[in-house]
């Protein structure tokens, strides 16, 4: 009896895995929810939830681009987002312009040019490049899962050994570059950072979808903890929950794989912002809830 239950339980579980192109979509799908929770937190933290939509949008000419030249399209990809960051950055140093009014100029151009790009590339060629802007993650091969990993590998790495100096630029700018920290550097290697996260996520979720990966399990361990490293940690293991789960509803209900990410991560963070123990709609009285900004400046336990 107790191995008929247990059978019942780890069936929906278990019968995905004899596919090999479930085991290589949810090894990318664990791979992704981490290095986008990673990087997406320091994009919360920094208000800069838009330059990932930017960045995210920048990249499809650069794939376009390389595929017609016969390249690497992820490299291609990357060329693009960090080409995309510096014109944001260059218009916003030799203009008025706000920074968010650069960044909507930059990737709408940058999205338009790029499906032009595509359009053009599949009248002459029998191929279907849209995936990349809604994600296929039911067909990676196993070298965009070792490409994924070794992305993964080298953001952690990169967010591991300048920990340190990216919380104090994050937080305190002005005060990073008065301590002599080279801030320019840490922007563009933030920038870059995100960038690897984009390409390693267009399988997965593609450029449309992947700025959800970015900000919303970081925004839902928010709501949970205090400090940066802690919501990093929350962050990614709420991805890679939101990941699993949602190849797991794709392939039993037969839905898209992407979306589904994207609306299982959704549902954890509306769970979080009506139950959650200090910002909860519903355990928290609206009188004695308390915001995120009020909580950095009087809590013993700011978020750093």
């Amino acid at each position: 009896m107790l191995a008929l239950t247990l059978a019942g339980i780890f069936t929906p579980l278990l019968e995905p895995l004899q596919y090999g192109f479930m085991q290589r979509s949810l090894i990318i799908a664990v791979f992704v929810g981490l290095v986008c929770s990673l990087v997406g937190c320091y994009l919360m933290v920094r208000r800069l939830a838009l330059l990932g939509d930017a960045i995210s949008h920048s990249v499809l000419p650069g794939l376009a681009i390389a595929f017609w030249l016969g390249g690497n399209i992820f490299v291609g990809a990357f060329i693009a987002g960090v080409v995309s960051t510096l014109l944001i950055a260059w218009i916003q140093a030799r203009s008025p312009i706000k920074e968010d009014a650069a960044m909507g100029i930059v990737f709408s151009a940058f999205f338009a040019f790029g499906i032009t790009l595509i359009t053009v590339i599949q009248k002459h060629n029998k191929i279907d490049l849209n995936h990349f802007l809604f994600g296929n993650i039911l067909g990676v091969t196993s070298a965009d899962v070792r490409d994924t990993a070794i992305i993964t590998a080298i953001v952690g790495v990169v967010i591991f050994l300048i920990y340190k100096e990216l919380l104090f630029f994050t937080f305190d700018p002005l005060g990073a570059e008065a301590a002599g920290l080279p801030v320019h550097l840490l922007n563009f290697g933030l920038m870059a950072l995100i960038a690897l996260t984009v390409v390693a996520s267009l399988k997965a979720v593609g450029v449309v979808l992947v700025l959800a990966l970015l900000i919303t399990p970081g925004a839902t361990a928010y709501l949970w903890v205090t400090r940066l490293h802690q919501m990093m940690a929350l962050g990614a293991a709420l991805g890679i929950a939101a990941s699993m789960s949602g190849m797991y509803l794709s392939y039993w209900f037969n839905v898209p794989s992407g979306p589904a990410i994207v609306l299982v991560s959704f549902s954890l963070f509306m769970l979080t912002l009506l139950f959650s123990p200090r910002y909860g709609v519903l355990t928290q009285p609206r009188s004695q809830r308390v915001s995120p900004e009020k909580s950095q400046i009087s809590s013993s336990r700011p978020l750093i």
